[in-house]
């Protein structure tokens, strides 16, 4: 996990206000003379020590000069000394809008964002401050940061080593290179530059932490269990630093401190799905096979999509001699497991969204230009061809509920690349917005054409409304679809084949994926109900 900040609060208004005191010279040229002679006495008055008095001369300058960025800016910076992050955060983006190239501000602004959980504008924000700024180290430092916690750990990596190179001797900085190298995957050189910041600062706060995320994936355990000893020895309620203790023990079949361990995180937060799996897998290490039955149908009804819960509980019913429920739990963990390998992992999930996100921004502003060559930068693999990034503006417009401007870009990915992937695909789509099946069809297999192995759950679902049931089943089946609606289609179909199993099984999958959902959960049951099968409606309804 991320954080530090590597200037303290007192020290960051600091520097607002040296920026602030600095813009009237820089801004007089521009601005009346009067107001930046205002704005330095405002200033003045707050460095001699009446904050009260500055923030009403500030607030007057702000009514008598409503486009005078450093006068939001210098507010800002006294509100947010007084705790008041939400105005000042307000004071700031005012500011930002009447001097958008200010780096100062820029950072200001994406570090709230960033702060918020908004990485995606966070980056936005940051990466303009980075190209105002490009040697400030801090700046990177939480521009990795946006970008490590939006999933985008190559370019994370790439900022936090620029942060290495303009700061090399900065603790703090050689600490995230570390966890950010154990994130992308190379836990023996993170070990070194932890060790190597332990060195310059062995007061960091979670080195002890992060150590043992980077030991524990470089398969040393007992340097892992060290560590993450010290880490709960120095943060006893941490949870981040429980989990990764009960994780090793796990590792190391320590079943009882395991148990103990998830017990306390679960006794803390009794909705954590990853301690009560821990739970159910520490109570079957201890063969206490009732416990972790009840244990892991606990952690199902909250997340039925867990695919090794699944797995656990077939293991825990065989050992009590249950085999029908066991061979249940082994077809559904086996279709999970079909199923999982077509999902986009959960980090490109985000660095896609993040890319997404500044790529509608572009649009928006009409920066379609900008918008491409976004996406030639983030393709990689099968989208990095010719035609990909304005297939992917295609997308992105349809997403937008643009679908002239969908089509348009679409079309143009085509002609610049016949076999682009996937843009026939959302043509389909865009033909199914139309209700002009034939058309969607037509696309449909346009794809399939290029691309035999092609999957398409679009197909099927054309085959589906046109009441063609085995074509509508074999399509959907070989998508993999994990769309709750697209299950449901799957599973009406296997009905009216009179493929009574397969169809049970699809609805319960097609509920758990619709967890969140109840308008579909009651479509499926009301499925499962007209085709006879009340117990399983029954037991999903309640679920």
């Amino acid at each position: 996990m991320s954080r530090i900040p590597l200037v303290t609060a007192a020290a960051a208004v600091s520097l607002t206000l040296s920026a602030s005191i600095a813009m009237p010279q820089q801004s007089a040229r521009s601005e009346s003379s009067a107001a930046a002679t205002e704005l330095h006495t405002a200033v003045l008055t707050a460095q001699h020590g009446d904050p009260t008095k500055a923030l009403t001369l500030a607030r007057n300058l702000v009514a008598k000069y409503p486009k005078y960025g450093p006068a939001y800016k210098f507010e800002g910076a006294l509100v947010e000394h007084m705790g008041q992050d939400a105005e000042a955060e307000a004071l700031y983006e005012q500011a930002l809008g009447l001097t958008p190239k200010d780096p100062e501000l820029l950072f200001k602004v994406g570090l709230h964002r960033l702060v918020a959980g908004d990485y995606a504008q966070a980056i936005v924000l940051l990466q303009r401050a980075s190209r105002e700024k490009p040697r400030d180290s801090e700046t990177l430092y939480y521009l990795a940061q946006a970008y490590h916690l939006g999933g985008d750990n190559d370019s994370a990596l790439e900022a936090i080593a620029k942060a290495v190179q303009l700061d090399p001797r900065n603790a703090a900085v050689q600490q995230k290179y570390g966890e950010l190298l154990s994130s992308g995957g190379n836990n023996a050189k993170a070990v070194e530059w932890l060790l190597k910041a332990q060195r310059a600062d062995p007061s960091l706060d979670r080195l002890d932490f992060d150590l043992g995320v980077a030991s524990l994936h470089n398969e040393d355990l007992e340097a892992a269990s060290q560590y993450a000893s010290k880490a709960v020895a120095a943060h006893p309620d941490d949870l981040k630093s429980l989990a990764l203790l009960a994780e090793i023990d796990v590792k190391l079949a320590n079943w009882q401190e395991a148990k103990s361990i998830f017990q306390r995180l679960l006794a803390r937060n009794p909705d954590d799905t990853t301690a009560l799996l821990g739970l159910g897998h520490s109570e079957l290490g201890l063969k206490e096979f009732q416990d972790s039955v009840e244990t892991l149908q606990q952690l199902l009804r909250r997340e039925p999509t867990a695919i090794v819960a699944h797995f656990y509980l077939s293991r825990a019913y065989a050992s009590l001699g249950n085999q029908t429920e066991a061979a249940h739990e082994t077809e559904l963990h086996n279709k999970l497991v079909e199923q999982a390998a077509s999902v986009i992992p959960a980090e490109e999930r985000e660095v896609e969204k993040a890319t997404l996100v500044e790529a509608r921004q572009m649009l928006t502003e009409g920066r379609e230009g900008d918008a491409v060559d976004l996406f030639r930068k983030r393709s990689k693999g099968p989208t990095a061809t010719p035609g990909a990034p304005y297939m992917l503006v295609g997308v992105s417009y349809l997403y937008m509920g643009r679908p002239q401007d969908a089509d348009r870009w679409l079309h143009k990915a085509i002609a610049i690349e016949p076999n682009v992937r996937l843009a026939h695909t959302y043509l389909g789509m865009l033909a199914l917005q139309r209700h002009d099946l034939a058309e969607a069809k037509r696309q449909l297999d346009l794809e399939l054409a290029q691309d035999a192995n092609s999957q398409l759950a679009e197909l099927g679902e054309v085959a589906y409304l046109q009441g063609a049931w085995q074509d509508a089943a074999d399509q959907l089946d070989r998508s993999r679809t994990v769309d709750p609606r697209l299950l449901y289609q799957l599973s009406d179909a296997y009905f009216h084949l009179n493929k009574i199993k397969d169809a049970n099984l699809t609805a319960e999958l097609a509920a758990a994926y619709a967890k969140d959902d109840p308008a579909t959960t009651e479509r499926i049951v009301a499925l499962l109900n007209t085709n006879g099968q009340t117990d399983l409606a029954k037991r999903l309804a309640t679920r």
